[in-house]
């Protein structure tokens, strides 16, 4: 598996790396062990979660605490539950912090995104000053925002940050212009979210997920050429696409299912990155037929 420099850090990242959403309520404890143990034997060296994932934090920490200088942990804020305060709030986000830890049996992360919250919140400052503290006492190595659109593009600019998540795929290529070459201009590690677009083509009609339904209307109207390929064949090239841009360092991706990691990076043995023709059709056929709402989707 291809390791890319993360931005101005010292770490190399896996150019695919694991996403914890997947793994909440329901997936059992041997599942994951077998699931990541593999992922991690297979080259896989990050792991990107969220407090706000179920038992995904807890899960892994059960599962791969004792591997823990095999990978690099990824993990967010800002959506707590069961948490004293409102989303936001310095304090609730110091508690979110520390229960993260204590969930993922580690004393420190590697890198805490902020999850989603809006330009106004990071305008206002305190929710910033609390990852910088975070790293300050040394329970995170580096910190994020994750997010797309005009909040993600502020968060850029602020100078703030080492890192960015940030949704780039097929049917969602808002980041392309808007935030991948200032990221890549001022350093930062850039991790992509959704980059195979939900797989919501696959299965040849609208999905009942709403999370992918946006994706498969725009899909609709993109119509590209290679999506009427085989199932591997589709989502190898999207996934090659979202890893294409020189800012980008690696694309997580989640599954329940043990050995589909270890497929996926398959994909990606002979090459990591699309052809500059082939990157630069897909780049002009959504300049052509993207609507001015099609903004990065969270």
């Amino acid at each position: 598996m291809e390791r890319r420099r993360y931005g101005s850090t010292d770490m190399e990242v896996s150019a695919l790396g694991f996403g914890g959403s997947e793994i909440q309520s329901g997936v059992s404890l041997s599942v994951v062990e077998q699931l990541l143990s593999s992922a991690l034997d297979a080259g896989l060296n990050l792991i990107d979660t969220a407090e706000c994932y179920g038992d995904s934090e807890e899960l892994i920490g059960r599962a791969v605490s004792g591997r823990r200088q095999d990978y690099y942990l990824f993990t967010k804020c800002g959506h707590a539950k069961e948490l004293e305060g409102e989303d936001w709030s310095p304090a609730m986000l110091e508690q979110s912090i520390d229960r993260s830890l204590k969930r993922l049996r580690t004393d420190a992360v590697d890198m805490i995104h902020l999850h989603s919250c809006s330009e106004e919140v990071l305008k206002r400052g305190d929710v910033i000053e609390v990852l910088l503290r975070a790293k300050k006492k040394g329970k995170t190595r580096y910190i994020g925002y994750s997010g797309d659109h005009k909040a993600a593009r502020y968060a850029v600019e602020s100078g703030l940050f080492d890192s960015l998540m940030t949704s780039f795929n097929i049917a969602d290529q808002e980041a392309a212009t808007l935030t991948l070459p200032l990221a890549r201009d001022k350093g930062m590690g850039v991790t992509i979210k959704r980059p195979v677009a939900n797989v919501a083509w696959l299965g040849g009609s609208e999905p009942k997920s709403e999370y992918a339904k946006p994706y498969w209307e725009r899909l609709q109207k993109l119509d590209y050429p290679f999506l009427k390929d085989n199932a591997e064949e589709s989502v190898r090239t999207a996934l090659r696409f979202a890893l294409t841009p020189e800012a980008v360092h690696t694309a997580i991706v989640g599954t329940t299912k043990p050995g589909r990691w270890s497929e996926n990076a398959s994909m990606l043995r002979e090459a990591s990155r699309l052809d500059e023709e082939a990157y630069v059709s897909i780049r002009s056929r959504w300049d052509k037929t993207a609507g001015s709402d099609w903004v990065g989707l969270g």
